[in-house]
């Protein structure tokens, strides 16, 4: 791209899905955007996973409109990116191996400092996610001989075969590697979790289970947040006692403002007594003997941390958004869902997610809606949220912001028609 003097109107920090969505709905709202991605390819953090690694949701549901996602796995997900960029035409509007190092607001435009040069934009959308910066813990280690892997670095989860396995985390990556550890022919599972995550009990496969339109159709027919949680907590406890797992039922009720709903896996759970469970956290690692907080002292050959992720807001220069590092702590700082309180002219797509619902669809009612906000054509007040807005919750919350994305008169009847009737075998539109 030849250097300019005037300002875009819109930069995007990061080429996965949500700004490549954001792009997409920046052109058609006729702003001039540009995507920086640090890449030589577009997909963000699906361009680094493991093939192996899915989405938590059926394939139905993550696709919009008509573009192809023929599976579930890293490489499905990365072709539907990629078919957005070509659908729509928007490759000429991402500048690839283009990392942001630093990102300042000053004479009423960010600046946005990369190998290839400044880049000024009046609007700044953060599309860097949620997910960008593996957590491992930091524990003591003196001449370990334990291979450790965090979730998202397993590229061959056939070695797990024959091999004495130590899943740490209590959420859905560890709840995938406990499912590799059977798939693959672990000798032994082990299992180390500080706190458990809620999920759904079944012997479906995850991209069947994680149908979330049963959720959107509760949504859609009027349920408050309270009677949502209530009904799906109920199901979820009942199928904990059926399965016979009740031990690791979660402490607190779930709440659909607050907690992810996680497909079962059914590995895991028709070998769930084989599973050797522990409550606690490692605390040292010393040849092939990993000790736990508590004590115990567990022989293993690989360690999975299935941690999660942090959020990488680095590249600011102002320290109160560079300091943030947990989706929780970026949500309470801003309003609307996507505004950040900290800087002018800041969005940030991905805090309306981690919740339930899908991915893509959230993306695009947010990048609507940041773009009308940006046009002068939303009314938006800018105060936080304080909790997650999501998938059908969400247009309700931006409609009465956003009456140019959203008419008066018919999107509450459109948008019912849609989560009630759209069979469960067809994708959402495209919003």
């Amino acid at each position: 791209m030849p250097p300019r003097n005037s300002p875009f109107d819109v930069a995007i920090v990061g080429g996965g899905l949500a700004g490549i969505l954001a792009l997409a709905y920046a052109r058609r709202a006729g702003l001039e955007a540009i995507v920086l991605e640090r890449q030589g390819r577009v997909g963000g953090l699906w361009r680094d996973l493991p093939s192996w690694q899915d989405i938590q949701i059926s394939p139905l549901d993550w696709a919009l409109g008509d573009l192809p996602l023929d599976g579930a796995t890293q490489p499905h997900i990365l072709a539907n990116i990629e078919a957005w960029l070509t659908r729509f035409s928007l490759a000429d509007g991402v500048r690839l191996n283009a990392p942001v190092q630093r990102a300042r607001f000053g004479d009423s435009a960010w600046e946005l400092v990369t190998p290839q040069g400044a880049v000024r934009a009046r609007h700044l959308i953060a599309a860097t996610g949620a997910h960008n910066t593996p957590v491992v813990p930091r524990v003591s280690r003196l001449g370990s001989t334990v291979q450790e892997f965090h979730s998202s670095a397993l590229r061959d989860p056939e070695m797990l075969a024959g091999r004495d396995v130590l899943v740490v985390g209590g959420g859905a990556s560890a709840f995938d590697l406990l499912e590799l550890c059977f798939h693959h022919g672990a000798r032994r599972a082990v299992w180390v979790y500080r706190g458990l995550r809620w999920f759904v009990p079944t012997h479906k496969p995850k991209h069947i289970a994680g149908s979330v339109r049963g959720f959107a159709r509760l949504q859609a027919s009027g349920m408050t947040a309270s009677q949502q949680s209530a009904a799906i907590g109920a199901d979820m406890r009942s199928r904990y006692e059926k399965f016979g797992i009740s031990e690791i039922m979660p402490s607190h009720d779930f709440d659909v403002e607050r907690d992810q709903l996680i497909p079962g896996r059914p590995g895991m759970l028709a070998n769930f007594a084989a599973i050797e469970r522990h409550c606690g956290s490692v605390a040292s690692i010393a040849d092939r003997t990993v000790t736990l907080s508590d004590g115990s002292r567990i022989e293993a050959d690989l360690l999975l941390w299935g941690t999660g992720y942090s959020v990488d807001l680095s590249y600011f220069e102002a320290p109160e958004i560079a300091s943030i590092q947990t989706l929780d702590a970026l949500c309470a700082r801003c309003g609307d869902i996507f505004h950040s309180l900290d800087a002018p002219n800041l969005y940030f797509p991905s805090v309306g997610l981690d919740g339930i619902g899908s991915a893509p669809w959230s993306y695009c009612l947010l990048s609507r809606s940041i773009m009308s906000h940006i046009r002068g054509t939303a009314r938006f007040d800018n105060v936080a949220v304080g909790r997650r807005v999501n998938h059908f919750a969400m247009v309700d919350y931006l409609a009465a912001r956003d009456p140019a994305s959203y008419p008066p008169d018919t999107w509450r009847a459109f948008y019912r028609d849609v989560a009630l009737n759209t069979p469960d075998e067809q994708p959402y539109a495209i919003p």
